[in-house]
């Protein structure tokens, strides 16, 4: 092999023949001479081995060279040993190379043969290796046939009891007036105006340093703890004044206020740490003076195109405070994203869905939920668990049916009917949660304003104060089984714990969710969550039937309309 010089290219060109080196010798002489010739213009013989155009580099006939051909060539050393990298690569290069001319050669040679061969390696479509996914046509099949079970399960009831859905009955349960005596939940409901003027009074104080940071929190804090007691204290001693439904209205207005004040007094208290790391501490004469002095030697000046943002304590009126306990959310914050009109056909779409939606409810309640309820009276008292079990899976399907419409109406209809009353912008009422492949991923999807307030003022403060993510997340578990058993025992008059033990089952059930999830895939995780949702509510509704009926109706018990149903 000889190098030259080409006229007519700018680089050295290496003159050579086709064929490569045989011997050790020659290789090693060659590779000398690869060397030599490329020195013009590859700086070392990486640069050649890396090389990937054959651009000036031509044979004795003018045709390109081909360094693929001197591969094992330019992998060795000067001294004619191949390193360990050059060799793997080369190597494995080799039998992928090798293995799919292998595979061509067989399939042409299949191919060319006489007898019309149809076969060839497959796996079967419910392998996990055959990477089958569309059951679209399953997914049909199992809906259709939930569509059967669920009507025969409907024309069973309507054979066996009849038509018993009354629109008077519901205006009576809702209205209370059949039970109780007087207004008794409308004068509560109007009493908690004493906690929330308490409660702004108290922020006016602690921002202008008439009341002491350590007094005011004390105020708030007894004041937010009263607002949630109180309820409970008059309905234990007047609950013969009380409906089920009107209590249970006052328990889960209080409820919310409860969340809505203490992230309301949380909040100001964040900006009012930041508010006097700005200001000096010592008393001013006038607040707003004051902000008006900072903002002129900050050198902020008005923009009419950029909306103005309320700044602490500017927000300490009645006026943003109402607007907050009506707005559908339960983080406070100084100013909330808002839209900029209200959408009629939409707002009345979501009013329709709402007022639709009570009435499919209360129809599932006083046709299927409630004889199946009755029913479950006996087997449940006597704990004959085959027929218990039977009545839990008949109660299943229409409970569960009840809850995905109170679902809808809920967190899409009525709260999307609010948010746009209220030109409240923020509407992520709820994620994807039927795609939750664990408890955890459910709790976190389903009810995001919960979500985010437990996040925002109970989970990262507790984390802050130096405990493990682990111990914050059993306080807000706890937290959560609270209010659950305050909004199902004291309505009910009927002080148990079964939604406390359910809502603390979910930690070892979270546990053997996100196991399951490792070890059998998402699916069987989200089968895991669907089994939870569908059995664990209407078990909770048998068992505080029994109690309420057990503590207050004690002697219908040995009555014949149990005992026959």
């Amino acid at each position: 092999m000889t190098t030259t010089k080409d006229p007519k290219e700018k680089g050295p060109t290496i003159k050579t023949t086709a064929q490569p080196a045989q011997t050790n010798g020659v290789a090693g002489g060659l590779m000398k001479r690869l060397r030599r010739s490329a020195s013009v213009t590859e700086h070392n013989l990486s640069s050649l081995r890396n090389r990937k155009s054959t651009q000036h580099l031509f044979d004795q006939h003018g045709n390109p060279i081909d360094l693929q051909q001197y591969r094992k060539v330019l992998d060795k050393d000067e001294n004619g040993n191949g390193t360990s990298e050059k060799k793997l690569r080369y190597r494995r290069t080799q039998s992928v190379t090798r293995a799919e001319e292998i595979s061509n050669k067989e399939a042409k040679q299949r191919k060319a043969q006489p007898d019309r061969s149809i076969h060839r390696p497959r796996d079967s479509l419910f392998s996990w290796s055959s990477g089958f996914t569309n059951f679209s046509g399953l997914v049909n099949w199992a809906f259709l046939l939930l569509c059967m079970g669920g009507l025969r399960l409907g024309l069973e009831n309507l054979l066996k009891y009849g038509i018993r859905i009354n629109p008077i009955d519901w205006y009576f349960f809702l209205s209370g007036r059949n039970e109780g005596e007087g207004h008794n939940s409308l004068f509560l409901v109007l009493y908690s105006f004493v906690h929330i003027s308490i409660c702004l009074a108290v922020e006016k104080g602690l921002a202008l340093e008439i009341i002491s940071e350590g007094l005011g929190m004390f105020i708030q804090t007894i004041n937010i703890i009263v607002s949630v007691c109180f309820p409970v204290v008059i309905i234990h001693l007047k609950g013969s004044t009380f409906s089920i439904m009107g209590a249970t209205t006052v328990c889960f207005y209080y409820a919310i206020l409860f969340l809505k004040l203490w992230s309301y007094v949380q909040t100001n208290m964040w900006c009012r740490k930041t508010y006097y790391q700005r200001q000096p501490r010592e008393r001013r004469p006038s607040i707003s003076v004051a902000e008006l002095e900072r903002n002129h030697k900050s050198g902020v000046e008005d923009d009419e195109d950029v909306a103005k943002l309320v700044q602490y304590p500017d927000n300490l009126s009645y006026k943003d405070l109402m607007y907050f306990l009506l707005a559908p959310t339960l983080c406070y914050e100084l100013n909330f994203p808002r839209t900029s009109r209200i959408r009629k056909h939409f707002l009345l779409k979501r009013l329709l869905e709402t007022f639709v939606g009570v009435n499919v409810v209360l129809a599932i309640v006083q046709q299927w939920i409630t004889p199946s309820v009755r029913n479950s009276l006996i087997p449940f008292s006597n704990m004959n668990m085959g027929v218990a079990t039977e009545r839990l899976l008949k109660l299943a399907l229409p409970n569960h049916l009840c809850w995905l419409c109170f679902f809808y109406l809920m967190f899409h209809s009525f709260l999307n009917a609010i948010g746009e009353v209220m030109y409240f912008a923020d509407r992520n009422f709820y994620c994807d949660w039927w795609n939750a492949n664990n408890i955890d991923t459910f709790w976190r999807t389903w009810n995001m304003p919960v979500h985010r307030w437990c996040v925002r003022h109970l989970y990262i403060p507790v984390v802050q104060m130096g405990y493990s993510s682990r111990q914050a997340s059993t306080m807000v578990f706890l937290f959560s089984a609270f209010f659950h058993e305050y909004l199902g025992s004291v309505p009910l008059q009927t002080y148990k714990i079964w939604a406390f033990l359910g809502m603390m089952g979910q930690i070892p059930l979270s546990i053997i969710s996100r196991y399951i999830e490792r070890r059998l895939g998402p699916r069987m995780g989200n089968i895991i969550v669907w089994a939870s949702i569908i059995l664990g509510q209407p078990l909770c509704i048998m068992c505080y039937y029994h109690d309420y009926v057990i503590t207050h109706f004690q002697t219908a018990l040995n009555g014949t309309e149990f005992q026959n149903s």
